[in-house]
């Protein structure tokens, strides 16, 4: 069996997107591969699905064969054509793993204006810093070149599977620590899949048994595999080559009985400087303590950019041979904006870059004392400023952050991370974690949001001209009450925690809500004949469609609180899709008629005295945040990185009056 589609996930089939589609396939029986341009490759191999090099609005064929075979199309099928599949644990605040990379600067001896001997590279991390450094240079490692006798090449190949698994088991254990960001698990499980990848395993056993003893194998097949990333005319999967030479070396390492050189000694403020890095030992490193990253490899969509980006890291990377110029330095100033990096810096330089690096600590502390913040209208109205999250794992970075409660959990995530709908139980656990997580304050739950551009596995969906305009939301959900009815009991069972809120996605028409209501009771009824405890909820609605806003004065006297959701409304409002980018020129909240379309939900809702909420991107945008406020939005939630800026302008503009 095959089906066509076209690629949604954003920025295409990179490491992480690829290690959760082929985690998928893996799951069922049967042989499935993915097509694109006439080359099939197997979907259960991450290295050759990466190098298919299968990029966003690109078209592929899945083809499967055994016996649950269609239950594997439909669900790759809905990975493929969801936006955000294996992003739901994004990397920080650097981005997608497949940011368009930065200039490639070609690294050469350069001169500030006051004369000081500069290295160009490139700017991979924001941010300066300067400190002493610490070269980080382990010996290259070579292979004997021992020929194998015969009757070495079976012992020789168990060798080589057992540092295999040595590697991948290393790899378990930094995954189950709990000090790793969502961002650096998702690259540790990517180079784990590479280690045990057919496409590296199987041309280092080739190898073996053609008489090359284990290390040099592994050598040369690593060596191969990079070289095909490296002839991809695509930046991030070239940064790839240096995800497979890192893994190769980590089995070497093992084959040879050898321990890699450990970063656990560096200085506190230190400037790490090393030719190249793996991206796992950098995960596993004591990443506060390093001031800045210095690379001769590596690029902006390498993972050590990814890695850097995501934890504040200042990073200069590809320097190439000039890199061996900072073995012997004492000191070493850089500037991730620009890709400077500075030896031993004179008097004046080592003044200006403690100057700028005090200036960027002292906002990003004027920032950290907003955590804690209550901010108010002038009038004393409390706004409440929330977290977007979909996931457990990101909980941290909202209370991080200081976090005033969730207000848009996207409950979609917790569907798509399992290969059949989640029970009752499973997502009454999930709720309640929340719930505790952020008490006193209030989480808001969006019940299941999916559609044919975001399916999962276990619903099948019509095919659709406009899946946009669909099957999906509220309208999805109230047609199949055995998924619906299982999540409602679910949130009323973590509703006993007292600060669960729900909200319902995709409301067109009040018959929608009735009906939801309905069916809480109907669920409610059936939690106490079974005597489970339960408790009631305060039932919203998200503002995303024009039928919302032009029905909200009616709306608002059926529910307890509106949520706007501006990515949404903006698009259905300029009838644009804001996956497209021939049209993104009309996808802007700032629009005036999307303006007012928030101003009139807004209107509605403080006419019929519910909280007005905004969920969508704009909710964190300074620029906008006085304007929604002065309309009468009482909470806002967004990305946990835009939380205290959110704060710091709310206070500001309480201060003004």
């Amino acid at each position: 069996m095959e089906r066509s589609t076209i690629v949604r996930v954003h920025e295409g089939l990179h490491a992480r997107p690829a290690t959760r589609f082929v985690k998928l396939a893996k799951g069922f029986e049967s042989d499935v591969e993915l097509v694109k341009d006439g080359k099939a490759v197997s979907a259960k191999s991450s290295v050759k699905l990466m190098l298919l090099a299968v990029k966003e609005n690109q078209e592929v064929t899945v083809r499967a064969s055994g016996a649950d075979a269609i239950e594997a199309i439909e669900a790759l099928i809905g990975y493929l054509e969801n936006p955000r599949a294996g992003l739901d644990d994004e990397a920080g605040e650097g981005g997608s793993e497949a940011a368009a990379p930065a200039p490639q600067a070609t690294p050469t001896a350069a001169a500030s204006a006051d004369g000081t001997p500069k290295l160009q590279g490139v700017a991979a991390s924001e941010g300066v810093a300067i400190g002493p450094a610490f070269a980080h240079f382990p010996a290259e490692i070579e292979g004997p070149g021992r020929r194998l006798r015969a009757d070495e090449i079976d012992g020789e190949l168990e060798r080589f599977r057992g540092a295999v698994a040595s590697v991948q088991a290393r790899m378990d254990r930094t995954l189950a620590e709990d000090n790793l960001s969502a961002g650096d698990r998702g690259i540790v499980a990517a180079l784990r899949d590479i280690a045990a990848d057919d496409s590296l395993t199987g041309e280092v056993e080739k190898l073996i048994k053609e008489g090359d003893d284990a290390v040099s194998a592994v050598i040369a097949a690593a060596a191969a595999v990079a070289a095909d990333f490296s002839a991809v005319d695509d930046h991030y999967l070239n940064a790839r080559a240096d995800d497979v030479h890192a893994v190769g070396r980590q089995i070497c390492l093992v084959l040879l009985g050898q321990d890699e050189v450990s970063l656990e000694t560096i200085p506190q403020g230190a400037i790490l400087i090393a030719d190249d890095i793996g991206a796992w030992d950098l995960a596993r490193a004591p990443l506060k303590r390093i001031g800045g990253v210095v690379c001769g490899h590596g690029g902006a969509t390498s993972h050590i950019a990814i890695i850097t980006r995501s934890h504040g890291i200042p990073a200069v990377l590809g320097l190439g041979d000039k890199v061996n110029a900072l073995r012997t330095a004492s000191q070493v100033a850089i500037d991730g904006n620009a890709g400077h990096v500075i030896v031993d810096p004179d008097e004046a330089t080592r003044a200006d870059f403690s100057r700028r690096v005090e200036a960027a600590a002292q906002e990003r502390a004027g920032l950290k004392i907003f955590k804690g913040v209550t901010p108010t209208r002038a009038d004393g109205t409390v706004i409440e400023v929330a977290a977007n999250i979909g996931s457990l794992e990101e909980i941290e970075a909202a209370q991080e952050a200081g976090a005033m409660g969730v207000g848009l959990f996207r409950t979609e995530l917790l569907f798509m991370r399992h290969m059949h709908l989640p029970s009752e139980d499973m997502q009454a656990e999930t709720y309640s974690a929340l719930a505790k997580a952020f008490a006193p304050h209030s989480v808001i739950v969006r019940t299941l949001d999916i559609g044919g551009d975001k399916p999962i596995a276990g619903i099948e969906f019509p095919d659709e001209e406009n899946p946009f305009l669909g099957w999906r939301g509220i309208r999805m959900c109230l047609d199949r009450p055995d998924i619906f009815k299982r999540q409602l009991r679910a949130l009323l069972r973590a509703a006993v925690h007292r600060n669960i809120k729900v909200m319902l996605p995709m409301i067109s028409e009040i018959a929608e809500v009735t009906r939801t209501r309905a069916l809480v009771e109907e669920c409610a009824a059936e939690l106490k004949a079974e005597g489970v405890p339960h408790a009631g909820f305060d039932l919203g609605v998200m503002i995303e469609t024009p039928a919302a806003v032009l029905i909200a004065p009616a709306l608002a006297k059926e529910v307890a609180f509106f949520s706007i959701g501006t990515n949404d409304l903006t698009q259905y409002i300029m009838a644009a899709d804001r996956l497209n980018p021939t049209v993104a020129k009309l996808n802007d909240v700032t629009n005036p008629a999307v303006m007012s379309a928030i101003e009139l939900t807004a209107r509605a809702g403080v006419a019929a005295g519910i909280m007005v909420g905004m969920c969508g991107e704009a909710a964190g945008r300074p620029d906008l945040i006085p304007t929604f406020i002065k309309m009468g939005l009482t909470e806002l939630s967004m990305s946990p990185a835009s939380i205290q800026r959110a704060k710091k302008t709310i206070a500001a503009m309480a201060a003004e009056k």
